[in-house]
Parts: C-alpha cells; sequence; structure tokens
C-alpha cells in the first residue's frame, strides 16, 4: 500500500516571533504505525525539502515512543529533509494520504492550490484521505465537484478551540479549525481536551488532537485493508 505523508512548509508563527511547523508526534506515530505494517511512505510538502519542525512538539513534555524511535533513526531524518514538491505529485500514484498537523497548515495548507487539488482528487477516488489535529486546516478551502464544501454534512474532528486557547494561540491563529469545520457545514465533534478522538465519515478520517494521531492512522489501514 502506498501511502502520502503531506507536511506544512510554514514556519512562524504569526507576528509572534515564534517558530511553528509540523507536530513530531503527530507525524511519527502515524509514519511508524503505517511502516511497521509494511507501507510505502512518501513525503511531500509544499516547498519541498526539510519541513520544519514546530519546536514545541521537540520539548521534553511532549515526548513519546514515537518521538523518542525518530529522534534515533537516521533513515527517517534523512528521507524527512528530502520532501518531494506537493506540485509535482501525482495522487494517481497513491492508495491514500495523511496530513499531520502542527500550526504550519493553518497557514500554507488553507491555501495551497496544489494541496486542495490533490484533497478533492483523494476523496472523489474513494482514497483513505486523513488529518489530524490542525491538519483539518487543510480543508478550509476543499470542495467537491458540486461546489459545496468537502465538509459539508460529515463528520468531522479537529484541535478544539479550548485546546486553542489553552495554548494561548486563539488570537495568533489566522482562524479556528472548530469554527471553519463547523461553518463550512461539518458535524463537528470533540472529546475531552487532549483525549483520543478519531472520527470517520466515508472515506475521511479526521482527529482532534496529537493524541488521536495514531487512531487516524489506524482507520487508514483498516480501510485499506477491507
Amino acid at each position: 500500500m502506498k501511502f502520502l505523508f503531506v507536511l506544512t512548509s510554514h514556519d512562524k508563527l504569526g507576528d509572534t516571533g515564534n517558530k511553528t511547523g509540523f507536530w513530531i508526534e503527530e507525524f511519527a506515530a502515524p509514519y511508524y504505525y503505517l511502516a511497521d505494517k509494511g507501507a510505502d511512505i512518501t513525503l511531500a510538502s509544499p516547498k519541498g525539502g526539510q519541513p520544519p519542525i514546530d519546536p514545541t512538539s521537540d520539548s521534553p513534555e511532549n515526548q513519546t515512543e514515537a518521538t523518542k524511535r525518530f529522534k534515533d533513526d537516521k533513515a527517517l531524518q534523512e528521507k524527512l529533509s528530502k520532501t518531494t514538491k506537493l506540485s509535482e505529485v501525482d495522487a494517481e500514484g497513491f492508495d491514500a494520504v495523511f496530513y499531520p498537523g502542527g500550526h504550519g497548515p493553518l497557514w500554507d495548507l488553507a491555501e495551497d492550490k496544489d494541496s486542495i487539488k490533490l484533497l478533492q482528487s483523494f476523496y472523489e477516488a474513494d482514497k483513505p484521505t486523513g488529518l489530524v489535529c490542525h491538519a483539518p486546516a487543510a480543508l478550509k478551502n476543499v470542495k467537491i465537484s458540486s461546489g459545496e464544501y468537502l465538509v459539508k454534512g460529515k463528520k468531522v474532528t479537529g484541535f478544539t478551540n479550548s485546546e486553542e486557547e489553552a495554548v494561548g494561540l486563539t488570537d495568533v491563529v489566522p482562524f479556528l479549525v472548530e469554527d471553519m469545520l463547523k461553518e463550512h457545514g461539518g458535524t463537528y465533534s470533540k472529546a475531552d481536551d487532549w483525549a483520543s478522538h478519531a472520527v470517520k465519515d466515508t472515506n475521511l478520517v479526521t482527529g482532534q488532537n496529537p493524541a488521536s494521531s495514531e487512531a487516524v492512522a489506524e482507520e487508514l489501514y483498516k480501510m485499506l485493508k477491507n
């Protein structure tokens, strides 16, 4: 099974002067879950090359078994440094797509034309499509052939307003994931803050937060196995 992972290329946390990027756990846990089951995984990002890592995701309190494994995995770090440019990716070559979060996607993947086209293509080809935490931001401008937003009428989740408030970035981010999904007609649900929560509707799987990342990968794998 061939998976495409799409990571952010955006590294500025609004006007704060701080850095952002992708969240290590949300990349590493799904990557290892799928790779250990024999999946062939290609990494891509809007700009290609090394995607930025959110420094907060590298702090001691955010370490997990998957992030520790990543720290020692020179081969994966090398692969990550050479992501394919998103504009050069052909959706037809893959069975499923997964988007890790981190705050970066709010700025670039939400507006990226190649990402928007890719998500529409995967969804309409009925291929498993997964996004976790802030990555559902990439669905903001995705419409299906009928002209409706892809998330309209779909059961979805993503980083909650209360989780954004807890990390103190409500007034920094360009939009709130929870609000956007609701405004675009998604049937939004959530668990307690920081608890694992993954939602599947047709071939779309979304996860609420970092704790949900492996659960999203599990759903994508099950869909392909069935």
